[in-house]
């Protein structure tokens, strides 16, 4: 039986109405950015793509965030068959998804990404703040192979292309119908690398204080700002753990205030706060136990989006509630099973996450195996 979920008060705040700046939407329930690497190693979407995405719409969430879409060119790319947003041939792909979307009446934001030094895709060199070897090993079931390449530093010059690439992309996704877009400033990838103290060792404007070290994140968030002319809203998504670096954490309330009120200075319209791989009643905090949701939305004013952990509706509304976020991002529930509020209106179990099933793939097999395979966010 199909909900109109924004009917189910009842239900608690996550099922209530809200407005994410000129986005109208039915509920505070969210479908997380996840790699499905699923292209054909063009970086065009597919129809099943496209359908992979109006699952979730189907299923009643109010948002869509897809996965990281490469800027730039290969230069940028994470993954061999990740999708991109460089050419009028990706807008024409990403037209098909962003009209599935629609025809179901849901709305979607496209997740820019670039992955710098954590790339796993073939490229003849990497790009980070500094010379530093990421931690870690490449991830094998995203194509990657042993350790990672020892990185270049980027140039005042490379880093120009790098805020024009975003710019530029941004301009496309507005031309292939999305409804918003999002900057992937998180879970180690390159603005991350720039944020991070203990990966980017610059002595440059970009380096040192927390402040400068989210510069480059509040460059790049200005110029797509300013790329789409308020005429779509623009997201960041931060973390403080990484791919590869999963216990990360900033280290008091202070650091996190500096990054957060510094990228508040280019107008995002909402800021998307990740875990890794932890439930948020421990990610959401830094290392010295200051709640992150909370302290974003009393310094910046801005909504603020909570990922991690966060798989039952009861931790959703309590979270809610207790003013941590003002949205809630689901990842591997909403994998495991598309129609998850629908599923939790109907008072009905959701379908379990099974993590022995991992295969990245925008599959539309309905089989219980299909439905439980895990998604890395990313």
């Amino acid at each position: 039986m199909s909900h109109n979920v924004s009917d189910h008060t009842h239900l608690g705040l996550a099922f209530t109405p809200c407005q994410l700046a000129t986005l109208a939407l039915p509920n505070r329930l969210v479908v997380a950015p996840m790699s499905r690497v699923s292209t054909r190693g063009d970086g065009l979407p597919t129809r099943q793509m496209a359908e992979y995405y109006r699952r979730f719409i189907e299923g009643r969430f109010g948002l869509v965030i897809t996965e990281g879409i490469y800027p730039l060119g290969p230069a940028a790319q994470g993954y061999t068959n990740q999708p991109g947003l460089t050419s009028i041939e990706h807008v024409n792909g990403w037209r098909q998804v962003t009209d599935a979307i629609h025809e179901s009446g849901g709305h979607i934001i496209a997740q820019l990404m670039h992955a710098g030094a954590l790339s796993q895709h073939f490229v003849e060199s990497t790009l980070a703040p500094s010379v530093i070897v990421p931690r870690g090993r490449k991830m094998p079931e995203y194509g990657g192979e042993g350790r990672y390449p020892v990185p270049g530093a980027a140039t005042a010059d490379e880093i120009a292309d790098i805020i024009d690439g975003f710019a530029a992309s941004a301009s496309l996704a507005e031309q292939a119908g999305f409804d918003g877009l999002e900057i992937h400033a998180a879970n180690g990838y390159l603005l991350d690398q720039f944020i991070t103290d203990y990966t980017n060792t610059r002595t440059d404007h970009y380096g040192g204080s927390a402040r400068a070290r989210a510069r480059l994140t509040a460059e790049v968030t200005a110029a797509v700002v300013a790329s789409v002319g308020g005429r779509l809203p623009v997201g960041v998504r931060l973390s403080q753990a990484k791919v590869n670096d999963a216990g990360h954490r900033w280290l008091d309330g202070s650091e996190a205030q500096e990054i957060f009120t510094t990228i508040a200075t280019s107008s995002p319209a909402y800021l998307h706060l990740a875990g890794e791989g932890r439930p948020w009643t421990q990610s959401g905090k830094t290392a010295d136990g200051t709640a992150l949701g909370a302290l974003a939305r009393h310094t910046t004013g801005l909504p603020v989006i909570a990922n991690g952990g966060l798989h039952t509706a009861a931790l959703i509304n309590q979270v809610l509630d207790e003013g941590e976020a003002d949205l809630i991002s689901l990842g591997r529930p909403a994998l495991a099973d598309p129609s998850w509020p629908n599923t939790i209106a109907d008072g009905r179990t959701p379908e379990p996450f099974d993590a022995a099933l991992i295969t990245p793939s925008a599959s539309l097999d309905n089989s219980e195996d299909a439905r439980s395979r895990r998604a890395v966010q990313r």
